[in-house]
């Protein structure tokens, strides 16, 4: 559990000591994770902005280097979580977090997962196949593998799916709004 931080009760301050505090329990999620501290403090500074970030900005933001935040931007493409945008009158390369970045970061765990049920399966078809006396024991154990990320997978489909209902509900209903607003 995260510590309750003390902030200033309004104006710049306390705006500046919220983006900070959440930067930085942002980086210290991802380091949970065993991903660099500095990933997940450039995914929460590109969350925490309404529009889109240079590399310029985000190494300013974050008081660091542009070598990593370039190296962490390219896996963070990589991975979908960020895309590359077009400013209108700038020729820096500027980013901003997908749309439904929890959703695409959901789903990269979902295939580091299949890949665990693909190695459970290979050794299933390996265990059936030898001639080998393997321990019982490993061939129980490969057998509960595959029976857990085979349901662990059955999980994350039917999650993805209700979160995407959930997003194109709440898409709807925003859009409901905005035009009775007008």
């Amino acid at each position: 559990m995260l510590p309750n931080l003390p902030l200033p009760d309004d104006g710049p301050a306390a705006e500046e000591a919220v983006k900070t505090a959440f930067i930085q329990d942002y980086g210290q999620g991802y380091q949970s994770f065993g991903l660099p501290k500095l990933m997940g403090q450039v995914v929460g500074l590109l969350l925490y902005h309404a529009g889109p970030l240079s590399l310029d900005d985000i190494t300013a933001e974050l008081q660091v280097s542009k070598g990593p935040v370039s190296q962490i931007m390219r896996r963070l493409r990589d991975h979908d979580l960020v895309s590359k945008v077009w400013v209108p009158g700038s020729r820096r390369d500027y980013y901003e977090a997908t749309t439904d970045i929890f959703g695409q970061a959901f789903t990269n765990h979902a295939r580091l997962q299949q890949r665990n049920l693909e190695l459970a399966r290979k050794y299933s078809g390996l265990i059936r196949d030898t001639d080998a006396e393997l321990p019982a024991s490993f061939a129980a154990r490969i057998a509960e593998m595959d029976r857990f990320y085979t349901l662990m997978r059955h999980h994350f489909a039917a999650f993805l799916a209700e979160w995407e209902s959930s997003r194109t509900e709440t898409e709807g209903a925003e859009t409901t709004t905005r035009e009775h607003e007008s």
